[in-house]
């Protein structure tokens, strides 16, 4: 989707104001290209010395590590610097972002939190992969220090799914939904996939009380959390 690029070439836009970086780019591991290799070689023609890759993804599992891996076979080819950092997931600071869209819609909403008995349903991709859950649910359980009712679905490949998820919300008799999207970029899972599952969960169990919050998308704290990490593993390897 073109928002995602956007959103992504903004990051990288902001990423290079505020650093020393005299080239900050973007590619994909798959779908649609820049590829990694292309991502790669476009930072080679610019006349680096040193790359930094930076794992854009918030869990680890197979399509991280697909992507490392493609990433180190393309470094042990070519005669640079580079050195990868870790991904997104475990950082306190994403909890922290997903509060600041959360409190942006009861803002918005004119939601009454002290008079409202609101359930948070937070949406992930789902994975094959256990370690992919297990650093959903870290986020998940963050949550739960400022709101006390918080549930978790998945729109594909585990459960439960974004029916069951509604259903389990229902079983506190909430008042108000607020389902949280927890997407890094506004692609066709946000756009469209999720809207329809809902559409149906809300038919399904007559509740029409949901409210959507925003993705985590282009935030000040992401763009800190990208040179911070992309910083630590430049010193830890000992080659910049």
């Amino acid at each position: 989707m073109k928002e995602v690029q956007e959103e992504l070439h903004d990051t990288c836009d902001l990423i290079k104001n505020k650093t020393d970086y005299s080239y900050v780019d973007y590619c994909f591991l798959e779908v649609i290209p820049p590829y990694i290799d292309e991502g790669i070689r476009k930072c080679i023609e610019q006349g680096v010395d040193s790359i930094t890759i930076v794992p854009y993804f918030l869990y680890p599992g197979m399509k991280l590590k697909d992507a490392v891996t493609k990433t180190a076979y393309i470094i042990h080819q070519e005669n640079k610097k580079m050195v990868i950092t870790k991904p997104l997931s475990y950082q306190p600071v994403i909890s922290e972002i997903v509060l600041k869209r959360v409190n942006s819609l009861i803002f918005e909403k004119g939601i009454d939190r002290d008079k409202t008995d609101l359930c948070l349903l937070l949406i992930g991709h789902g994975s094959s992969d256990k370690r992919a859950r297990e650093a959903f649910l870290y986020t998940v359980s963050s949550l739960k220090k400022t709101y006390k009712d918080v549930k978790f679905c998945f729109l594909e490949l585990e459960p439960p799914n974004i029916e069951e998820g509604i259903r389990e919300c229902l079983t506190s008799n909430p008042n108000t939904i607020v389902v949280v999207p927890y997407f890094l970029h506004k692609g066709i899972h946000i756009q469209k996939d999720i809207l329809v599952d809902l559409a149906k969960a809300q038919e399904k169990y007559s509740f029409k009380s949901v409210f959507i919050s925003g993705h985590i998308g282009v935030d000040p704290s992401v763009i800190d959390l990208v040179i911070t990490l992309a910083k630590e593993a430049e010193v830890k390897s000992g080659v910049f």
